[in-house]
């Protein structure tokens, strides 16, 4: 009983699984919240038709295994200190697999592919929108796995009969992990990412057979909803000598919000990685939305649900990296910032980056990216600020949504991804917000979220008053004055009506 009791007080470290869009990670945390370790691979990008993406699911588990074992080998830690393993995952990319073999049966869909924009227009036409927002929380859109899936029956009609007889097992990005880590023994997702397929009732907490009926997506195949901080399953002994719980699971957004410690109703983050993800903490209550934002499940922990309202951004960082790769007006993207000051504003210029359609609130799948108000005078620096303050102005978007839907006043912003790293871009969206912006030194929030639902359900932590709020933080606010800033937001409101296909 002794030796046991130190074995359990040895505990001290969380394992988090990081699987985003363009690689794959593992990260360590301490006790304190402090990363220990980082192992980090990229995963190859598909492009087999022109709005059309796709993961190698095999190459995304490889990965990630082979980054789990590295990370341990290079926090020089022994496995046996790890209290438990977390996920948290790029959200709606669609992975449909043999149950037997567990081999995919077609490559990834990722969320960004805009192949099923047909199914959505034709399930728009048939009158099923607001049934699906009213159960859903989200908009028909290509973005979200239902739609990928009735693609993959509809275009492979082999595998619809194999789907019935319970033959293949469909998951987005963490139940794929977790049906591999676990050896094969468990096929199971939790709320968060449940919320994003289409196919879930947020109310009821369960698949809607409804749903399943009009997409079409037999409940066979369907893996087990669970809360987003418990125990799900062992990682298999293969993969680092001894058997860990898995005991944490949220969609990259949804731990982001949790890694930032939104935890009050009102509270607000926003992540700038490849596109841009807004979440507002609306408590225990969904709030429904009049304004193009989508209702999610936050989390859910010890039987109580937390709601979100969030406003996705398609193209936020990825701008940059366009003018980087494709165009080669800049070497990296940490140059933009600097660059931009080199005018004194936008010379009038606006970059509206739809490469990819448009988000919230526009949610028009055929908009398409211009640049506007160029003339003989503009120069590369203004065509690269326009693109920074492109990001801010959908920020502006989205979160003026927000106030309105949910009738609570915003002071405080908190940021974290990639871009959020880019002052000039941080100071021209507090200009424009007239709000007060925090950017955490540990920018990992995501990966902390992942980490604080694990330790919650495996007691690393006992509550999440336990939880530890980084105090380092940079805090950009307002310096423009509004006039000003409000006639750069209509010359832009003028750029996005230029673009926009859907007319009213």
């Amino acid at each position: 009983m002794r030796h046991r009791m130190q074995q359990r007080t040895m505990k001290k470290y969380i394992l988090v699984l990081d699987q985003g869009t363009t690689s794959s990670r593992s990260i360590i945390f301490d006790k304190k919240g402090s990363i220990i370790g980082v192992s980090q691979k990229e995963i190859k990008q598909y492009f087999p038709q022109p709005g059309w993406v796709e993961h190698d699911p095999m190459e995304i588990l490889a990965t990630q295994i082979h980054t789990l074992k590295e990370v341990v080998t290079k926090a020089k830690i022994d496995p046996q200190d790890i209290a438990g393993i977390g996920i948290t995952n790029q959200r709606e990319t669609t992975v449909l697999w043999d149950r037997d073999t567990g081999k995919p049966v077609h490559p990834a869909i990722v969320w960004q592919c805009r192949r099923s924009h047909d199914i959505c227009e034709q399930l728009r036409r048939h009158g099923y929108e607001e049934m699906f927002k009213e159960k859903t929380g989200l908009v028909l859109d290509a973005y979200f796995s239902g739609t990928k899936l009735k693609w993959l029956f509809d275009t492979y009609p082999d595998l619809l009969p194999r789907a019935k007889r319970g033959e293949l097992l469909f998951g987005t990005i963490d139940s794929w992990l977790l049906f591999n880590l676990t050896n094969g023994t468990v096929h199971t997702t939790d709320v968060s990412n449940a919320s994003r397929t289409l196919l879930f009732n947020i109310h009821k907490l369960e698949w809607d057979t409804e749903l399943l009926e009009i997409v079409g997506v037999p409940r066979e195949i369907l893996p087990k909803v669970k809360s987003s901080s418990e125990i799900y399953g062992q990682l298999d002994k293969r993969y680092l000598g001894l058997e860990i719980p898995i005991a944490g699971i949220a969609g990259d957004q949804q731990a982001a919000l949790f890694g930032q410690t939104c935890f009050d109703k009102g509270d607000v983050k926003n992540t700038y990685g490849t596109g841009c993800f807004m979440l507002m903490n609306t408590g225990t209550s969904p709030v429904s939305s009049r304004s193009g934002l989508l209702t999610s499940i936050g989390w859910e922990i010890g039987g109580k649900v937390t709601y979100v309202l969030e406003g996705s951004i398609f193209i936020a960082g990825a701008v940059i990296q366009w003018l980087r790769d494709e165009l080669q007006i800049v070497n990296t993207a940490a140059e933009t910032g600097i660059i931009a000051k080199n005018v004194d504003d936008n010379g009038g210029v606006y970059f509206v980056p739809a490469f990819v359609g448009l988000g919230t609130p526009y949610w028009d799948m055929d908009a398409r990216g211009i640049i506007s108000g160029l003339t003989r005078g503009t120069g590369k620096d203004h065509i690269i600020r326009a693109a920074l303050e492109s990001i801010a102005y959908q920020t502006k978007d989205v979160l003026d949504c927000m106030k309105k839907d949910s009738g609570i006043s915003i002071k405080l912003l908190r940021v974290d991804g990639g871009a959020s790293a880019n002052d000039f871009l941080m100071q021209f969206q507090a200009d424009l917000l007239g709000v007060s912006i925090q950017r955490p030194k540990q920018v990992e929030t995501t990966a902390l979220g992942a980490a604080y639902l694990t330790g919650l359900a495996t007691g690393l932590w006992k509550d999440k008053d336990q939880l530890i709020q980084s105090h380092d933080l940079t805090s950009f606010t307002p310096t423009t004055e509004r006039k000003e800033i409000e006639k750069y937001y209509k010359g832009w409101q003028r750029a996005v009506k230029a673009v926009l296909k859907k007319v009213d």
